[in-house]
């Protein structure tokens, strides 16, 4: 598998945030979002071909650095486009970590997983044309896909974890909410779009209330008031 970074850290965003945790970054992504923040596993996807093995021992050794580490978070690009990941759950699960994995939900896979942290992609996502090229046409096809996310709520437990630049987003979440239709509006997960604690802020003002009126969870970046905008964190 192609990896671009393994470390321990605390999750940032969603219903685990605080907990203790070794990411496993994947490198390669089937989308091209216009605000992602991980360029270097998507635009220009880098880093080492490992082994599973080779994996493996890398999450022992971070989770060493921490007595609290129980966690493991496979992140992306996308962690479900490789097809090893199935091996990879496999033997982390073995080794007695609670597995999160976070995926855009476009691709399915049966595999092992504590909880499938999915982030379906708006039309806010779409990146500039001028700078995706081929890839608009590409990312527009790919990242809306209902059935899939569907499957995977049927499938896993999990967390829905919508990105809102704008409170106009509200109107697509809900139409999108009305083809997979969750079960549980809390684990509906609405976070503000963005890199700088002050633009997160600002958008808290009118994000946090919204969803309190519509019985969703508000899903600050805690890593990014923690760390700042920083890789490894």
């Amino acid at each position: 598998m192609l990896i671009s970074e393994i470390y321990q850290s605390r999750q940032g965003e969603g219903i685990l945030t605080g907990t203790p945790s070794v990411f496993v970054r994947t490198s390669g992504c089937n989308l091209r979002c216009g605000f992602c923040d991980t360029p270097f596993a998507s635009w220009e996807p880098e880093g080492q071909k490992m082994s599973i093995p080779e994996i493996m021992a890398q999450v022992h050794e971070a989770a060493r650095s921490s007595t609290q580490t129980k966690h493991v978070v496979l992140t992306g690009g996308e962690p479900m486009l490789p097809r090893e990941v199935n091996l990879l759950c496999k033997e982390i699960k073995t080794a007695g970590f609670h597995i999160t994995i976070e995926t855009a939900g476009t691709i399915f896979q049966q595999l092992d997983c504590d909880l499938m942290s999915i982030s379906p992609k708006l039309s806010n996502s779409d990146p500039e044309a001028g700078r995706a090229g081929e890839w608009l046409a590409k990312h527009q096809s790919k990242r809306h896909q209902p059935d899939v996310v569907k499957h995977l709520i049927e499938t896993y437990d999990y967390q829905l974890k919508f990105v809102v630049n704008t409170p106009d987003d509200l109107k697509e979440i809900l139409q999108y909410l009305k083809l997979i239709a969750p079960k549980n509006r809390s684990k509906v997960l609405l976070m503000p779009e963005g890199i700088a604690i002050e633009d997160l802020n600002e958008k808290e003002k009118w994000l946090a209330p919204l969803c309190e009126e519509h019985q969703f969870t508000f899903c600050p970046r805690r890593h990014i008031e923690w760390y700042g905008n920083k890789r490894g964190t």
